[in-house]
């Protein structure tokens, strides 16, 4: 990590001294977004059954300073703050070199799907993130340690991305990065996104996870365009950088005037520790049982009906495939699938009314017994 360091602190100064620039005036731009949202699950409401999850009102705020220090030397700091607290979700450097090279250094969520583009909750329109991405509002979160991929998921490390236009319509975007990486504890069973935010900031096993992602967009026409990607990661989670865990995505979006189709595929394979067979619900195999595999899908369409109305429909899965902790309601083979109808309204500039109605289907029954669960969300999201 340290040589890599020295080779980027190189490498930008080299550009420094071949991309001179004028000092100039500060430019900054000081922007957010807020949300609250009325989570109601009808299922949960007698004493004996639970949402497993965060019902009731819930409130997710960003504040996000830029700074231009030159043409090509930028600052951001962002805080956030929801379920998780107060957390600092940004504080990086951004030395563009050339829109084709651009050197990112300090605290950021690492390129990774199309959906990260977009976490907070003023840029999608439903009021939870699909099941994939999910950091909290799922149900049966604690039973499935929420989705493949929570995001945003900000790291502490670098990154080299950048644009080039490969012809007057395509456009090619690429970024590679070195992070902390996930954590967890020792002989665990699965990661805890937890012990990346506040106020662990330091890494556990001190060897960094790598990653990257490349995306190719099309202009189809002069309201029409295709966004096809494909993204990576790979790292150690546990202490003594024995356990691996490896993440991979697709992603497709397609914009057709007022409709909005997407579709994402997210796949981690992850090793855990079988030091304790006791631990664990079902038996040990001789050989290849120290890893589970979590999928994760969703497709969405949204249809701008007027200026100020939009009609989304989304389909999302998760699903689970290896052995679980005794206490688990989940079996080696676990499955949710989740069926979304939802709607958003302009109520003024920059506030943004949201209504949507969620059926979960569960593979397995789980202490509470049921298979089935409704849900709706109220909220409104505003920007600044």
């Amino acid at each position: 990590m340290e040589a890599l360091l020295v080779v980027v602190l190189a490498l930008v100064t080299f550009a420094s001294l071949v991309f001179p620039n004028d000092a100039r005036a500060l430019e900054r731009n000081f922007a957010g977004s807020a949300q609250i949202d009325y989570h109601f699950v009808p299922s949960a409401r007698s004493f004996r059954a639970s949402p497993a999850g965060f019902d009731g009102f819930t409130t997710e705020l960003s504040a996000k300073l830029a700074v231009d220090v030159t043409e090509h030397l930028s600052a951001n700091v962002k805080m956030c703050f929801g379920c998780h607290g107060f957390e600092t979700d940004m504080m990086y450097f951004d030395y563009r070199v050339t829109d084709a090279l651009n050197f990112r250094i300090g605290r950021f969520s690492p390129s990774f799907g199309a959906f990260n583009l977009r976490h907070d909750p003023a840029n999608h329109r439903l009021s939870d993130k699909p099941l994939a991405y999910d950091m909290g509002r799922m149900l049966r979160m604690r039973q499935w340690n929420l989705g493949v991929l929570p995001s945003p998921f900000p790291d502490t490390g670098l990154e080299i991305n950048g644009t080039k236009w490969i012809s007057e319509g395509v456009q090619l975007d690429y970024a590679a990065y070195a992070v902390s990486g996930f954590k967890g504890p020792t002989n665990g069973l699965d990661l805890q996104f937890r012990d990346s935010r506040t106020p662990f900031y330091v890494d556990s096993n001190a060897r960094p996870a790598g990653g990257g992602r490349v995306s190719m967009t099309a202009r189809l026409g002069q309201n029409a365009d295709l966004t096809i990607g494909g993204s990576g990661m790979f790292g150690t989670w546990d202490p003594e950088n024995k356990l691996t865990y490896a993440i991979f995505g697709g992603d497709v979006t397609l914009r057709l005037e007022k409709t909005t189709i997407r579709a994402e595929y997210l796949v981690r394979r992850q090793q855990f520790s079988t030091a304790d067979p006791s631990q664990f619900k079902f038996a040990l195999p001789a050989t290849g049982g120290d890893y589970f595999m979590k999928h994760g899908a969703y497709a969405e369409i949204e249809q701008a009906l007027t200026q100020d109305l939009d009609l989304i429909g989304r389909f999302d899965l998760l699903h689970r495939k290896g052995n679980v902790s005794r206490d688990s309601d989940l079996s080696e083979s676990s499955s949710m699938l989740r069926y979304t109808l939802g709607m958003a309204y302009v109520i003024e500039r920059g506030l943004r009314l949201k209504l949507s109605t969620e059926l979960y289907q569960y593979s397995d029954a789980g202490s509470d017994d049921r298979k089935f669960d409704v849900s709706t969300h109220l909220g409104v999201a505003g920007t600044f």
